[in-house]
């Protein structure tokens, strides 16, 4: 599968700035609502620990890159546009907004923590970041809602005489949020509800609504523009907030990382996105090295600018995907290459699931897998884990 990851956020905070900074697209940038009309889709990286160096081998990608040991896979990423209050009611761009959301596998929702610009992404001072948190979780909750709704009417509406399961309704009406009837019966048990909608209150239905989003649609918060004084004591306020323990903060400056990978490429700094620190290697001005000296500072406190790490905590941490190696036990060595691919699967995937990922055919004839660094046969149901290298048998 091809993951993709979802920017959210409201106008102004500097979305569409982290997706050029992860992308390096040229997508525009200012600080007026609606910057961005229509999503944006690029190609940003993952870092995984490469395994070719184990087997005393450089790799070869087919896609990505490697450097220095470092594989950068890709992923999509989109820059979704029109979150305004009542999104979900459709103002603004919000049934846009919404069509475009589900697209995504996993949210980062980029907010300003230096509370500089309000809820409509106006100039300010002195906002709670919160609100905005708080703001997107609620048009999400209410876009849930709304939906879960329907499934409740279908399954109203049914045949008389079948026996109805409302699971298998709200299922059905919310398929699209890649959800099934078993996980849905175990979030209604889990919030301690009777399996008949006819129990349930107002209070009921918004908490499984809140429940199952929070469930299909993961966010990580990219508190950006931590370059600044009033954001860092805002993110410390906020992660101290047990308000806000289901969700995951990630320090962030997109203008950071803008800055030092145009460095990069103008042969002005040695940097590997994603570190935390890089090295001055061209000739520059003392405003420039004061510039580049503040950025440092930055790198080093929060070990890295946060571009690379909200995407990375986003589809590994959050989403619980993991990284796999097609291989042999020599090597992964062929007429085209060594180590050139390199997967994510979702978590919990077997040696079934990454034969049926290379090749439906593959997995067809499978007849087991091996572990490369152990070499070792493994069976078609063994779970894989993050960074394995496994050679397929098959007789296809």
């Amino acid at each position: 599968m091809s993951y993709k990851i979802g920017l959210v956020g409201k106008p102004s905070v500097g979305k569409s700035s982290f997706f050029n900074a992860a992308t390096m697209n040229d997508v525009p940038e200012g600080a007026y609502p609606f910057t961005t009309i229509d999503p944006s889709v690029g190609e940003a990286y993952v870092r995984v620990e490469c395994a070719a160096p184990e087997f005393d081998e450089s790799c070869t990608p087919n896609v990505g890159y490697c450097d220095d040991g470092m594989r950068f896979v890709p992923v999509k990423l989109v820059d979704v546009a029109g979150l305004i209050p009542g999104a979900h009611e459709g103002k603004g761009l919000g049934n846009q907004f919404l069509t475009d959301l589900n697209e995504a596998d996993v949210l980062v929702h980029i907010v300003d923590f230096s509370g500089k610009t309000d809820i409509e992404g106006e100039a300010t001072e002195g906002h709670d970041p919160r609100d905005d948190i708080d703001f997107l979780e609620n048009e999400l909750d209410m876009w849930y809602l709304d939906i879960l709704e329907k499934g409740i009417e279908r399954y109203r509406s049914g045949y008389s005489g079948e026996e109805k399961q409302i699971e298998v309704d709200l299922a059905e009406q919310m398929s699209a949020f890649k959800t099934n009837k078993d996980e849905i019966k175990q979030i209604v048990l889990s919030l301690g509800l009777d399996l008949d909608p006819e129990t349930w209150g107002d209070e009921d239905r918004e908490a499984l609504a809140r429940e199952i989003r929070k469930r299909t649609k993961p966010i990580v918060i990219g508190a950006n523009k931590m370059d600044t004084p009033e954001a860092q004591a805002n993110f410390e306020e906020i992660t101290s907030d047990p308000d806000y323990d289901h969700l995951t903060f990630v320090p962030a400056s997109a203008h950071a990382e803008k800055a030092l990978k145009k460095a990069a490429d103008a042969g002005v700094v040695d940097y590997r996105p994603g570190d935390a620190d890089f090295d001055i290697v061209g000739d520059i001005s003392d405003d420039q090295q004061a510039g580049l000296e503040q950025i440092r500072e930055f790198v080093n406190q929060y070990e890295g600018t946060g571009v690379q790490a909200a995407l990375e905590r986003a589809l590994f941490d959050v989403m619980g995907a993991i990284a796999i190696f097609p291989g042999s036990a020599n090597g992964s060595k062929d007429e085209k290459g060594v180590f050139r691919d390199c997967f994510i699967l979702p978590e919990n995937s077997t040696t079934e699931d990454f034969a049926y990922h290379l090749h439906s055919d593959i997995g067809d004839g499978l007849l087991h897998g091996v572990d490369c660094r152990a070499k070792r046969q493994i069976g078609s149901d063994h779970d894989l884990t993050h960074r394995d290298v496994v050679e397929i048998v098959s007789t296809n």
